[in-house]
């Protein structure tokens, strides 16, 4: 069932897109798939042969309002407690989920840097874009497998002298950018240590590329950069300290290193002897549904102008709870509000990643969404959304049994990084049979690409 519909001005969004480029269909899957090698990814069955070619103006608002979003979360993240304990009964949240706090002496740290890494989701609805959630922290997937979609299509957009039709922001420039300030401002040495772990890839692999190709490009930039793993993170401080990291990247998802038994012990005596991992635990108060539930609802130190720019690119969104609220400029009662409006909304857990925590109320039956919003009402852990239908746009993508590549009408996910409030890029993943609804590569087996601008 395909979600989404078109409106005159989603084209014009949208612009013009790439043609296919002038090499044989070989030859663009060849490269489309040497890029993204061995970092863990599932065949896809249709790859892009090109980014999404976005308009100036489409390119840049996508940071611009990020930018201004992110900034309300942070405040509603730190202004609803007055510290960890009093934002973690504030959320009603399980100590469990946040357990990585830097020490209460670096307080002013953690809150600092909560939102330093930042990917939103976005759709392109009737009325222009709009964001659906927020991944902040550093455990977002996308930067790695972007820049290995620009990589390929420098090699088959690229010229003679290495100049392409498009422009674009690095994702691993980007965050090397913020790296580097953060050792400025914190007069640290350039150590960075990435810590992960195999265990979360999507298909069972001993490679570490994924890992490799940003700290290769890190040891450009100047820096010590290494890939370690979570359960061996006491080498981030007890060595030499020559041969220390106080500085590192977070990527890991702490609710699926529980869920595959591993221990955050050797994370935390890092974090506890003044080892700083980006982004900051905080960072999961901002990313939680429930902030942007608040947000939507609208705080009371927002200004005129703010209220303004969530009512453009928010849908609207509620913490889900038995309690009366605006929806649709008329005081109503949440819960049967919710129950009655079935096909217009979403029902989303707080705390979720590759769609795999969401209900879409057309697609459910009135017995199922009425057990789940009852369920997650009792909890107080999910929001309800307004169901955004996604516009189209075209893309040529090249098949595994096409003859060459295809114009397909599609329905994308955009998501523009932010590191430090830095552009990065923008990641995409899109269905080729043009469906929308929940899209990402891991969970529902969808395509993703890149987009650029003139």
């Amino acid at each position: 069932m395909s979600l989404s519909q078109s409106f005159p001005g989603a084209q014009r969004w949208f612009g013009e897109h790439l043609p296919a480029p002038d090499a044989n269909p070989d030859e663009i899957r060849a490269v489309v798939r040497h890029s993204i090698r061995g970092i863990g990814y599932p065949h896809q069955e249709f790859l892009p042969a090109a980014p999404f070619l976005l308009p100036s103006s489409s390119y840049a608002e996508l940071f611009h309002a990020t930018d201004v979003l992110v900034g309300l979360l942070h405040r509603t993240a730190l202004e609803i407690g007055a510290d960890n304990a009093g934002r973690l009964a504030a959320y009603g949240a399980d100590e469990q989920d946040y357990p990585l706090f830097l020490d209460p002496a670096w307080q002013l740290i953690e809150e600092r840097y909560a939102s330093c890494m930042v990917r939103p989701d976005v759709v392109v609805g009737p009325d222009g874009p709009k964001f659906l959630e927020f991944n902040i922290s550093g455990g977002f997937a996308g930067v790695v497998e972007s820049w290995c979609r620009y990589l390929a299509y420098r090699v088959l957009y690229g010229d003679g002298a290495g100049r392409l039709p498009y422009r674009y922001h690095d994702p691993f420039a980007a965050r090397a950018d913020l790296f580097e300030e953060v050792c400025a401002d914190l007069d640290l040495p350039r150590r960075v240590a990435w810590v992960g772990t195999l265990a979360e890839s999507v298909t069972p692999t001993t490679e570490t590329r994924y890992f490799d190709v940003e700290t290769d490009y890190l040891a450009g930039r100047g820096f010590a950069a290494e890939y370690v793993e979570v359960e061996d993170a006491d080498r981030l401080w007890d060595a030499a300290p020559a041969d220390r990291y106080p500085l590192g990247l977070r990527h890991f998802n702490t609710a699926e290193l529980a869920r595959l038994g591993q221990r955050l012990d050797p994370v935390r005596r890092a974090l506890d002897n003044s080892c700083l991992l980006l982004a900051t635990q905080t960072s999961g108060f901002l990313g939680n549904k429930k902030a942007m539930g608040l947000v939507s609802e609208g705080r009371p130190w927002m200004t005129a102008a703010e209220h303004a720019v969530v009512g453009r690119y928010l849908p609207w969104t509620r913490v889900l709870g038995d309690r009366r609220t605006i929806a649709d400029g008329r005081s109503v009662e949440l819960l049967p509000h919710v129950l009655a409006e079935q096909e217009r909304l979403v029902l989303k857990r707080g705390i979720g990643s590759n769609g795999l925590q969401v209900l879409i109320g057309v697609e459910t039956d009135p017995t199922t969404w009425r057990e789940a919003v009852e369920k997650a009402a009792a909890a107080g852990d999910s929001v309800v959304q307004r169901f955004v239908p996604a516009q189209h746009c075209h893309l040529p993508v090249l098949g595994d049994a096409m003859a060459g590549p295809e114009v397909a009408k599609v329905a994308p996910v955009l998501s523009p990084f932010l590191f430090g409030r830095r552009p990065g890029g923008v990641y995409a993943r899109f269905f080729a049979d043009g469906a929308a609804g929940i899209i990402s590569v891991c969970g529902h087996a969808a395509s993703d690409t890149v987009a650029v601008t003139r």
